[in-house]
């Protein structure tokens, strides 16, 4: 009986372990977890191929011409459930190139995102107006999973509200993931 209990129990773990996980176990096994953001944003293109796991608050998503899409990213550190976790201290900012077009009313600005990628190399900000930061150099990298996140009920936001949208642009979300 108490090899039944403890066998249930484990499978429990087991399940609460992977099952939360929202990139595949294949992709995360090639992920290079010693590398840091802070490292890759000092020369993005001496880790360029590497696959990391990042995630983060959409700061705007933006079409590209060819049919891909950009999603510039505020980055926070992830949790356990590979989630991003808000923090007082900024992480920095990144791009997540997806080759395929995505909604754009659904990647909006203030929603999570978790990605698996790997490195492309940099993005400097003034190179394309449409980014927020012009000084600002992102790294670069190419979707290969991204997980979107249903927001719970946060009204603040780090990203500042769009002009009309008010101080709390958020509020209106819930979340049951």
């Amino acid at each position: 009986m108490a090899n039944r209990v403890h066998l249930f129990g484990s499978l429990i773990l087991f399940g609460l372990i992977f099952g939360c996980a929202v990139i595949s176990q294949e992709l995360r096994s090639k992920v290079d977890s010693s590398l840091t953001f802070e490292e890759v944003f000092q020369n993005p293109w001496a880790y360029k191929g590497k696959i990391v796991l990042w995630g983060g608050e959409i700061i705007q998503t933006l079409p590209e011409k060819d049919g891909g899409t950009v999603i510039e990213v505020l980055r926070w550190p992830l949790n356990w459930r590979e989630a991003p976790q808000r923090t007082v201290s900024f992480h920095g900012k990144f791009l997540v190139l997806v080759k395929s077009h995505l909604g754009l009313s659904l990647y909006e600005r203030g929603k999570d995102i978790t990605v698996a990628g790997e490195i492309e190399g940099e993005i400097q900000g003034k190179g394309d107006q449409r980014l927020t930061d012009d000084t600002y150099r992102y790294p670069l990298v190419l979707s290969k999973e991204l997980h979107l996140w249903k927001n719970y009920f946060y009204p603040y936001s780090s990203v500042p509200a769009e002009p009309g949208r008010g101080e709390y642009p958020h509020y209106e979300r819930f979340m049951w993931h």
